[in-house]
């Protein structure tokens, strides 16, 4: 049991925005086996009084309950909507892609919290999804942040994105390659990353080892990026 210990790592990176994966929106019997499961979604309980607003993703539904991607925004969510992307029914795999208003800015930004699927043909499909999503929904000149797990050992995703797209992944950009991010006690695969465009990145963090590997499988990856 360990959301809340998580909630607190996450208000001490004091960042604006939060993607996450396999959130919990309900779950019956967690509520039942542990004497201080959350009262609110997993996402509401995590979002606190530090992110105002919030949109969640259901990707899985089962007996019990369902989980799926979140992003926590520290300021307004203007519209949000989650696409199904999954490649085969045994994955339930979504992209949640939210409008948020940041003050002083005359144009959206874009946010979109990936989970892609364990193998390269279904990540090429949802790859394809991503970017087709992107070219129809979001104008070239808007600011644009992608973040995730896109279980992409073979890192062939920043190919696809960045030649086809435009986009900058942020530890590539700072360290020469993505980061290693799985699993988190000892971080050997890059699954994880961070794509902008419309930003300039000033520095980029893996938060690894203790007290981080206590509380998730990947290591929480972070960004400081600078509107261009």
């Amino acid at each position: 049991m360990i959301v809340h210990e998580l909630r607190d790592y996450l208000q001490n990176l004091n960042t604006d925005i939060v993607f996450l994966q396999e959130v919990i929106g309900h779950h019956s019997k967690h509520a039942t086996q542990f004497r201080n499961w959350p009262s609110t979604s997993q996402y509401e309980f995590l979002a606190d009084s530090v992110w105002k607003d919030f949109a969640y993703g259901k990707n899985a539904v089962y007996n019990a309950g369902h989980h799926g991607n979140a992003i926590l925004s520290r300021y307004p969510i203007v519209s949000w909507e989650n696409e199904d992307i999954s490649a085969h029914r045994y994955e339930s795999r979504g992209i949640l892609h939210c409008e948020i208003r940041a003050p002083g800015w005359q144009e959206s930004l874009h946010c979109i919290c990936v989970h892609l699927g364990l193998f390269k043909s279904g990540q090429r499909l949802q790859l394809q999804a991503l970017m087709r999503r992107i070219k129809k929904m979001i104008p070239p000149q808007a600011p644009l942040v992608i973040a995730g797990d896109f279980n992409d050992w073979r890192e062939m995703a920043s190919c696809i994105l960045t030649e086809e797209l435009g986009l900058t992944e942020v530890f590539e950009l700072t360290t020469g390659r993505a980061a290693r991010s799985f699993p988190s006690i000892l971080p050997l695969f890059r699954l994880d990353r961070i794509y902008v465009r419309g930003f300039d990145v000033k520095n980029t963090n893996v938060h690894q080892g203790y007290p981080w590997s206590q509380v998730s499988d990947h290591t929480a990856l972070s960004a400081n990026v600078i509107r261009t």
